[in-house]
């Protein structure tokens, strides 16, 4: 727990167990995959927020997708600016939705993608934005609203949904998802 920016982690053996039970009867996804770790964050403001991902780059892959999931406001691109600025690919306050023009490249080369899939209807508007070729770009992949498409969705990812629980705190859980291993 990092108390400057009071934000908190809920995990340990007793809640990594409930938190797994809680995963696999809830989260759905697809069968090949499973959650292999679960974190809960807490966070009290939008700057709180923008530096619990802040730390989170470098906790995340250096490539690989991570779908960002909330409501409206809950705070996913306050959560992908901090994020990007903690890679290094843009300040925060360069970073901004982008609702309009679906995908936003950051860094020299481009080593975060920031796609919003909010404004797409249907599947075949989500393939025909190659998804498939970001996905292999070296760079870590931040979407929104991508749940709409999960024919879309890797098996191997990272899930950030964020929750509000006031005007401006949030719950903020991570699952990293992986394929399912077979013994």
């Amino acid at each position: 727990m990092k108390s400057v920016r009071r934000f908190e982690s809920a995990k340990g053996a007793d809640a990594g167990r409930q938190a797994a039970k809680e995963s696999a009867d809830s989260l759905g996804g697809p069968p090949e995959t499973a959650p292999v770790l679960r974190e809960f964050f807490n966070t009290y403001s939008e700057e709180e927020t923008r530096a619990l991902g802040h730390d989170l780059a470098g906790r995340l892959p250096e490539h690989g997708v991570v779908l960002l999931t909330g409501e409206l406001g809950a705070g996913k691109t306050t959560l992908a600016k901090g994020i990007a600025e903690g890679r290094g690919a843009a300040r925060a306050e360069d970073v901004s939705s982008p609702t309009f023009t679906l995908i936003h490249e950051y860094g020299d080369p481009v080593s975060v993608y920031h796609i919003d899939l909010y404004r797409l209807d249907t599947l075949e508007e989500a393939r025909r934005l190659g998804l498939e070729d970001i996905y292999d770009a070296r760079a870590l992949v931040l979407i929104e609203w991508g749940e709409r498409f999960p024919d879309l969705l890797p098996p191997r990812r990272v899930e950030i949904s964020i929750r509000a629980t006031g005007e401006q705190a949030r719950i903020v859980e991570i699952t990293t998802r992986s394929p399912r291993q077979t013994p």
